[in-house]
């Protein structure tokens, strides 16, 4: 397996791949008719990852107004701690910005604290706990919002962060 990944926007061809790790990092999965309604949602931004030529990861958001609202994550089990989750992440927050979004938020298992620390480490911070959120077990869901992204502040932060990612990335690929 490679090193390098490449980040693109989803298309409708990635879906069965999408669903299959839908499947595997999730529950209770999405339909497939709700990626295909995201796909052409204009305030919809999904992203896949790949890894030659196969989809590994995918993401997305939905901006509205100057908020942006991060739906899902997830990376296939071969590609996890490989930092591809980051690296979706990254682009979401980079589409967000440049929609003009303020503010992200998004929820998260409770008893998920790899991707909690990820979001934290990202300027996410937890606001509230939706009781029993998930159907599939009635676990609590994290609220998690990160203001000001649009500061100039964010922003250089978010380039520091991505450097130093893809400089580990490099460095790892030796």
């Amino acid at each position: 397996m490679g090193q390098s990944f490449e980040l693109r926007e989803m298309r409708q061809d990635d879906l069965p791949r999408v669903m299959e790790i839908d499947r595997e990092c999730f529950p209770i999965p999405w339909h497939e008719s709700a990626y295909l309604t995201e796909v052409s949602n204009r305030s919809a931004y999904y992203v896949v990852l790949c890894q030659d030529d196969e989809v590994a990861g995918y993401a997305g958001m939905w901006t509205i107004m100057d908020e942006a609202h991060i739906t899902t994550l997830g990376v296939s089990t071969p590609y996890r701690r490989r930092r591809g989750g980051e690296r979706l992440l990254i682009a979401l927050l980079v589409e967000a910005i440049g929609k003009g979004a303020r503010r992200a938020t998004l929820e998260v298992r409770q008893s998920n604290t790899a991707a909690q620390n990820l979001y934290k480490k990202y300027g996410f911070y937890p606001v509230a706990v939706r009781r029993a959120y998930y159907s599939d077990n009635n676990e609590n869901a994290i609220i998690m919002w990160v203001e000001d992204i649009s500061t100039n502040a964010y922003i250089a932060k978010l380039e520091t962060l991505k450097q130093k990612l893809y400089t580990k990335t490099m460095e790892s690929a030796k």
